[in-house]
């Protein structure tokens, strides 16, 4: 570690020093709080002070001198009896620790911390006098109580696991982990050191590529046991050849040959199947050293669940006390292992969960007695490993959620109708919570997220590829289950077949997986959808979104993935399930930009890619589709479409008039689409071909003008025939039109059936 510390300036390595001393500092004076006479405790904040004041001499930050040999002072002083560390003088306290933060990042104001050391050298000499108002701005400054120490604006010294003091690894509860030397694997001490994350994705993408080459033996292997069969064949063949010869008189040279012959071969049989032993056992053994090595990569990527909750504690109280509450934090799980990336990212969603629990939650003390409840709240945070999974749960026991209310407000805001209301279960009540926007309370408050809402956390949850669930009884609490990967290196997802090629699905956003009889397909508005409990769930072809072959083949059994949730899920018709792989993500280059609907890539086991499906992308794709009146009927088929008559895309933000053109043109054959505008248009040519494309002009997004230029522009499209149908009658319109590459201009106040119908033979020919 020594190394590369000498990488830092002293005044970085003061910071660091100030960050791991305000960690013990912190949590130690949490602990205090609920046992004012723990020695340990007191000894420890007294070294971690004295430490501060040490680092701050060295680089000559003579406010920071001060103010750690105030805190010292204060510490012996509690430490020989002179005086009880009580609520009041811990705030004193943590702003003080506070402070020393502020003065290693040169931001500390020189007024303020002069005060501060005058008070805080007033607590010994008179404590009672140090009483300070919840609500003073001493106890106000949530937003920096809640992250006094931030790895962000650190030189990541401690990055890899290096060993943070032991005092700043203790929980909530005040129990402190066995010294470091016991935590490691050999017993030995902790040798850490810095590595950048980019240099452990490429690790972990090479242990990866170790695994998939590892796993090219087995096939080879079974290969050479095919020719040892063919070569028990030819000895067989062999035997009977030289039986032959001895039952005919054959003569003593083709016997003697025959004989030698059967003698080499059953040599290369024999020396085949040792080799054979031995690429078997090769095999086995390199398969387990890249598993291992894979396993070993994976491991170096983890943090424990503590490193996420160091600031929880410090925000609870002083949120709490802010709001003139009562609570008690327990967290459970700290040493939890999980992803670094992943961690980083939950710290934001548990922290608007932990503050939307203390603010909207748990009540006063004044109203936990009348419910027949302690003043005291219990809220707990807790982190485990399920299934594959990380879980993770905060609960309290506070009001619980009223869903009736909750009913009412959704029915209020013109969510839901008030007959279908009346029909969602409590879960699918609690799913409202999600939407962006909803919150539960009228007025906004700084406590719980602003009044931005729980879509944050939904939002963020969903990034990584999890989920967010929400429980409640009113009266006994709330609770809030994430569900998120162990890792975002490697992905448990389902692999299916779209077009002949592997696609991944990530396994945490498929709602189910089903085999869907067509007799359960019914048809509303043009859309096809089946039934699962009582929600209608429509289907559309995978390959349809992908924009590549549709599977041909006609079955009665569609193999359907259902994705989405809540109340927005689709099902997507795909070719067929493969099964259940886990995938070493590999980021697609940066110079291909966003690829629709695609996410990421994999290589599975033969070594072959595949792309990993972006879910949230793809159901935006749908959405368009929908929109557009595009979705293809499952009897349809793909190629059906051409047999029936030539396409035409209408394009029209009228509703009416694309109506009116759609009716007139089917009734005369013509496969119709529609698309509500310029930009709905142009996403539509670009998935499908159309032999006839029919524009307005003034449309919102993109105007026809706009668009047609953009359709002539495009090499694959050009030549499609373009006729522009609108309202703009004059000639300069007209001369417009037909400069951007219109094929066809025709006004609407002078067109009747037989004019559009005329123009469109004009261009295209008649349907059949």
């Amino acid at each position: 570690m020594s190394d590369e510390l000498g990488d830092f300036s002293m005044l970085e390595l003061f910071r660091l020093e100030v960050n791991n001393q305000a960690n013990v500092l912190s949590d130690g004076l949490l602990a205090l709080e609920q046992n004012a006479e723990d020695g340990a405790q007191l000894e420890a904040l007294m070294r971690a002070a004295h430490s501060i004041k040490g680092a701050a001499r060295m680089v000559d930050v003579e406010a920071g001198v001060r103010l750690a040999h105030t805190m010292e002072d204060c510490f012996v002083a509690a430490q020989k009896g002179e005086f009880v560390l009580a609520a009041a003088q811990v705030d004193l306290l943590l702003k003080g620790v506070d402070q020393l933060i502020a003065i290693s990042r040169q931001e500390a104001d020189d007024a303020g911390l002069e005060q501060l050391c005058e008070q805080i050298k007033n607590i010994a000499e008179a404590p009672a006098a140090c009483t300070i108002e919840p609500n003073t701005e001493q106890c106000t400054t949530v937003e920096q109580a809640g992250q006094p120490v931030s790895d962000n604006d650190l030189p990541a010294a401690n990055e890899g696991g290096a060993p943070e003091t032991g005092a700043a690894q203790e929980t909530a509860t005040g129990a402190k982990p066995p010294p470091a030397a016991a935590t490691q694997p050999n017993g030995g001490t902790d040798d850490a050191v810095r590595v950048s994350s980019e240099s452990l994705n490429r690790l972990v993408g090479l242990a990866g590529a170790v695994q998939v080459e590892s796993r090219w033996l087995r096939p080879y292997a079974e290969a050479l046991v095919q020719i040892k069969h063919r070569q028990a064949e030819l000895v067989g063949l062999l035997d009977r050849l030289n039986d032959n010869l001895y039952a005919v008189g054959g003569d003593e040279y083709s016997k003697t040959l025959t004989a030698e012959i059967q003698t080499k071969a059953n040599r290369c049989r024999h020396l085949l199947s040792d080799r054979l032993v031995e690429l078997d056992e090769f095999d086995r053994r390199v398969h387990n050293l890249g598993k291992r090595l894979h396993s070993e990569v994976i491991a170096s990527r983890m943090r424990p669940f503590a490193d996420v909750t160091r600031g929880f504690p410090r925000m609870v109280r002083d949120v709490a006390r802010q709001l003139g509450k009562q609570v008690e934090l327990k967290i459970e799980g700290l040493t939890t292992q999980v992803d670094r990336d992943i961690l980083d990212r939950i710290e934001a969603p548990l922290n608007h969960l932990l503050r939307n629990a203390l603010d909207h939650g748990i009540e006063t003390p004044a109203e936990r007695r009348q419910a027949g409840k302690t003043e005291t709240a219990v809220l707990k945070l807790s982190a485990m490993h399920n299934s594959g999974m990380l879980s993770l749960h905060v609960e309290d026991d506070g009001r619980g959620v009223d869903l009736e209310k909750l009913r009412r407000r959704i029915i209020g805001r013109g969510m839901v109708s008030e007959a279908m209301a009346a029909e969602l279960s409590e879960s699918e009540l609690l799913e409202f919570l999600f939407l962006p926007g909803f919150s539960t309370r009228e007025e906004v408050t700084e406590i719980s997220g602003r009044g931005v809402g729980l879509d944050v956390v939904h939002s963020t949850v969903q990034q990584m590829r999890g989920v967010v669930r929400a429980e409640s009884v009113l009266g006994k609490g709330t609770g809030f289950h994430l569900q998120l990967p162990l890792t975002l290196s490697i992905i448990r997802a389902l692999l299916v077949e779209i077009g002949g090629e592997p696609y991944a699905i990530p396994l945490a956003r498929i709602d189910r997986t089903l085999k869907l009889s067509t007799s359960q397909l019914e048809s509303l508005e043009g859309r096809q959808y089946f039934t699962l409990g009582n929600q209608h769930i429509g289907v559309v072809f995978a390959g349809q979104v992908l924009d590549c072959p549709v599977h041909k083949e006609r079955s009665d059994t569609l193999p359907v993935v259902v994705l989405g949730e809540r109340l927005q899920r689709s099902g997507l018709v795909v070719d067929r399930f493969i099964g259940e792989r886990n995938l070493v993500v590999h980021p697609l280059d940066a110079r291909l930009g966003k690829v629709q609907d695609i996410s990421a890539a994999g290589l599975l086991e033969n070594g072959e890619p595949c792309l990993i499906i972006d879910v949230d992308d793809m159901l935006r794709s749908i959405d368009i589709l929908i929109a557009g009146g595009r979705i293809n009927r499952i009897e349809d088929k793909a190629g059906d479409a051409d047999a029936r008559g030539k396409r035409i895309l209408v394009v029209d933000d009228s509703i009416t008039v694309r109506e009116v053109e759609r009716n007139m043109l089917t009734s005369r054959g013509y496969k119709v689409d529609v698309a509500v505008d310029g930009m709905d248009g142009w996403n539509a040519v670009r998935m499908e071909s159309y032999d006839l494309v029919i524009s307005d002009v003034d449309m919102p997004r993109m105007n026809g003008f706009e668009f047609v230029q953009l359709i002539k522009q495009d090499d694959r499209l050009s030549r499609t025939p373009v006729m522009i149908v609108s309202y703009k009658d004059r000639e300069e319109d007209r001369q417009h039109g037909l400069e951007v590459g219109a094929d066809y201009y025709l006004t609407k106040g002078s067109f009747h059936d037989e004019t559009l119908i005329e123009a469109v033979v004009d261009l295209i020919g008649t349907a059949g």
